[in-house]
Order: C-alpha cells, then structure tokens, then sequence
C-alpha cells in the first residue's frame, strides 16, 4: 500500500471525517505527513515540544497509551486505525498538561495534520476545519464517556468486592 493509499484510507475510516465528502477528505489528505515509528519508539511523551501543533492519527501498527502513576505503568488505551493522538496540543492547550506516553507497540505509520497547515483552510475550504474539529469533540467525548463507565465499574468492582469503602 503506497502512503497516499494509507492516509487516504485512515481518514476514510476515521470518526475524525465521517462528516466529509470525499472530496474533501482528498484536500485534508493533501496537508498530512506520514512518519514511521519502530517498535518501543515513543511517538509522544510529556512536555514533548516537537509535535506540541499536531493532531496524531495511527495510520498502522500497535500504539498504547500509558501513564505512569504512583511508580507504576497502567495502559491507557490501545490505539486502533483512525485512533487520534496529541489532541490537547493541537488545540492550543498546553502540552504540561499532556501526562500520557505513546509508544509504538510494533512498527507503525502515524498520520501527522500540522495545526497551521490545518488553519489554513479556513481560507479556502472553512467546511473542512469546521466538520474535523466536531470529529475531534465527538473523538474527546467518547475518551470521556469510555473513562466514566471504566470508573463506575471499577467503584461496583470495589463496592461488591470489599463492601463500602
């Protein structure tokens, strides 16, 4: 599969587009790079400036999330194709506050959407930033929804497990 056919095939599988057309996935495809991570590379850390403007979406390979709590790794989440990444420094937040670590799993290939080449569109094509930044709420929203029932079913774990805590 050449690189054009995986961006083009990520972003036609990726909530972040289910509102374009293709052609307009076509023009967001044009401002895309592609870059290669080996197994065990970090693709992004805490306080990492390089990519601190841009949105990350797994084009290929196993990519975990993870953090380090009380001396300890726990896995975040899993990254599937479509999967986005770097969500908080793409929208202008700080990256101080980013405390997940992306680690490739296996070889992967990660789509790279610079903000200001993304910001750029306004200009020409303002449909296009308007519809992906509702695929990245609708992206932000599911984390949070997947977060709460992880954490109710964690409290209901504890709750019949050890009674009231």
């Amino acid at each position: 599969m050449t690189t054009d056919d995986l961006v083009l095939q990520t972003l036609h599988n990726s909530t972040l587009t289910e509102e374009l057309r293709d052609a307009e996935i076509e023009a967001l495809a044009r401002i895309i790079t592609v870059r290669e991570y080996k197994a065990g590379e970090e693709i992004l850390k805490p306080g990492d400036a390089e990519l601190k403007d841009t949105l990350l979406i797994l084009g290929s390979g196993d990519v975990e999330a993870h953090a380090v709590t009380g001396g300890e790794q726990m896995t975040l989440h899993l990254l599937q194709p479509g999967d986005l990444a770097g969500i908080i420094g793409f929208v202008g937040g700080n990256v101080m506050q980013v405390s997940a670590t992306i680690v490739a799993k296996t070889d992967s290939k990660v789509l790279l959407l610079d903000r200001v080449r993304f910001e750029a569109l306004l200009n020409s094509q303002p449909a296009i930033v308007y519809y992906v930044m509702r695929g990245i709420v609708r992206n932000v929203h599911g984390i949070v929804r997947r977060m709460n029932m992880q954490s109710v079913e964690m409290s209901n774990y504890l709750y019949r497990s050890h009674g009231r805590y």
